[in-house]
């Protein structure tokens, strides 16, 4: 994930510079409020240069023929705030993808040209390219969809690339319709919802995807995406997704983007500094400067407006449309972005007192144990000369969680530190767990997670220490168990109490329960004066 929060940039790296030359010669838009009444040239904001080069960049061993794979990039991913000009972008991006250099065409020697007139377009453009840099030629027949979950949805994109169309030379190369844009050599482009299945699983050589943080199983638009990539996959073709802030809630088609660890996609997304709060006024005001850099057309005065007037009813949604920001909606039990900011870098030496916190699961959820010292630095144990984290995906198991494993990884740890108490969730473990209270005496204590007004006070004292400015809790910054608290939702019980459910099916929370049962330990060891805190090691702050 890319965060530029100053602006800056470099482009060491070959890209078919072309193609934004292109654009502003051939892409044309009246201007923001019709100050201007002629259709001005449109030149891309410092963002959106940045990922137009990434978009095109080239790879140094590119060999001419080569199509998708002569780019670093297979696809790319935008995730930017409302109103701050994606469609716009993705409009010129699709004009070039429609009649444009958008293909590797070789490396040039130096005083090469692009003509325009060579390719139909009579405007009398000419570019030069310079000594070793990638040249680009345009589709045979360009064959493209703009997608999105309605055809209002799709306007976002489509009303622009017509104006462009309209309003300068384009309108030689490309007939304009209401569902459709007529290209040279029976190309097309075409405006698909989840509705037109019959244009769905057509080759095709380049695709917009809208707003694809409400892209999710619920309204089809997930097969949408996957059908669109496997059509693309024969075309050697590729795509560009643009969304707002998404749900983590409701894994959206742009959270798979995001989470996923593939090195052929480019992801964009600005965030605003994590210490800033969104409830705010004054931090508000910081976060869209931030996020909206670049954007001159935005006035800030008037997304405040807007953001304020969402806050009072629909605070996620806020910070998801114009902090952009990746929040859940409502029920939320801890920020993930307030947990994220407690992260340092610590050892705990062999030796050290510490709690432990352990839950259990057998084929579906996770099983982890959670340390955490007197002082208040929460950590993932390792185990074995190989150093790995007690922590377990029956996954990554052959689908089942290895209860051996978990035993000896819990006996090294209760040989390699002082354990104090350990606090373990029984269902699904009584046994192993009888059996670590024979081994280990009364350390080993049976913390039922199901009891609500224990569990609701253990997750109270989380999150208060969590919150308060003076509380000394750090941690780790194991990514599993970020992952896992964000995860996390409130669900009511009586007495205006709570317990953790899981936002989604598919989404765990087991080590945010970990968590919290290693809090509720280490609280309770020191309130029984069991040990000391041990001297402070050395600390360096994660950045």
């Amino acid at each position: 994930m890319v965060a530029a929060d100053d602006g800056t940039w470099s482009l060491d790296f070959p890209t078919l510079f072309v193609v934004p030359d292109w654009i502003t010669q051939h892409c044309r838009l009246e201007s923001v409020g019709g100050l201007v009444s002629e259709p001005q040239p449109f030149e891309m904001y410092d963002w959106q240069l940045r990922c137009t080069a990434q978009f095109y960049r080239v790879k140094s061993d590119a060999r001419l023929g080569q199509l998708s794979t002569a780019f670093h990039y297979r696809r790319g991913q935008v995730v930017a705030p409302q109103k701050s000009g994606k469609g716009p972008w993705t409009a010129g991006i699709t004009a070039a993808e429609a009649v444009g250099p958008v293909l590797f065409a070789g490396w040039a020697k130096g005083g090469e040209l692009y003509d325009c007139q060579a390719h139909g377009c009579g405007c009398g453009w000419v570019y030069v390219y310079e000594p070793g840099e990638p040249m680009g030629r345009p589709w045979t027949k360009p064959l493209l969809q703009i997608t999105a979950t309605s055809e209002d949805q799709t306007d976002n994109v489509y009303r622009p690339l017509q104006a462009m169309i309209r309003n300068g030379p384009l309108g030689e190369l490309m007939k304009v319709g209401e569902q459709f844009i007529r290209l040279p050599n029976d190309g097309r482009i075409d405006v698909v919802t989840s509705s037109a299945q019959s244009r769905l699983g057509n080759p095709i050589t380049f695709a917009i995807q809208d707003e694809t943080g409400i892209w999710t199983d619920g309204n089809k638009m997930t097969k949408v995406a996957t059908t669109q990539r496997r059509g693309l996959a024969g075309m050697s073709g590729r795509s560009l997704e643009t969304t707002n802030g998404w749900d983590p809630s409701e894994n959206s088609v742009a959270q798979k983007t995001a989470e996923a660890k593939a090195k052929d996609v480019y992801r964009f997304h600005r965030l605003p500094p994590k210490h800033l709060s969104y409830e705010k006024k004054a931090d508000r005001r910081k976060i869209h400067a931030a996020v909206y850099q670049g954007s001159t057309h935005i006035d800030l005065d008037a997304i405040e407006g807007e953001a304020a007037e969402l806050l009072e009813k629909e605070p996620a949604e806020a910070e998801r449309f114009f902090g952009n920001r990746i929040v859940a909606g409502a029920g939320t039990w801890l920020s993930r972005d307030l947990w994220d900011s407690r992260a340092i870098a610590r050892q705990v030496p062999d030796g050290t007192s510490i709690v432990l916190g352990f839950d259990g699961s057998d084929i579906d959820d996770w099983s982890g144990f959670r340390g955490e010292t007197l002082d208040g630095f929460q950590f993932t144990p390792l185990y074995s000369s190989l150093r790995i984290p007690t922590v377990w995906n029956p996954k990554e198991w052959g689908g089942q969680v290895p209860r051996l494993e978990v035993a000896a990884a819990l006996d090294e740890l209760m040989r390699r530190y002082r354990v104090l108490r350990l606090y373990a969730d029984p269902p699904y473990w009584e046994t192993e767990i009888d059996d670590w209270a024979d081994q280990y005496g009364d350390r080993v204590v049976r913390w039922y997670t199901n009891r609500i007004v224990q569990m609701h006070a253990a997750c109270e004292r989380l999150v208060t220490d969590v919150v308060k400015a003076s509380s000394q809790l750090q941690h780790d910054g194991c990514e599993d168990t970020s992952e896992h608290i964000g995860h996390a939702r409130k669900a009511a019980r009586p007495a205006d109490r709570y317990v953790l459910r899981k936002a989604a099916p598919h989404q765990k929370i087991d080590l945010a329960v970990v968590s919290v049962l290693a809090h509720e330990a280490a609280g309770d060891a020191i309130a029984a004066g069991l040990g000391r805190p041990e001297p402070d090691s050395t600390v360096v702050v994660i950045r």
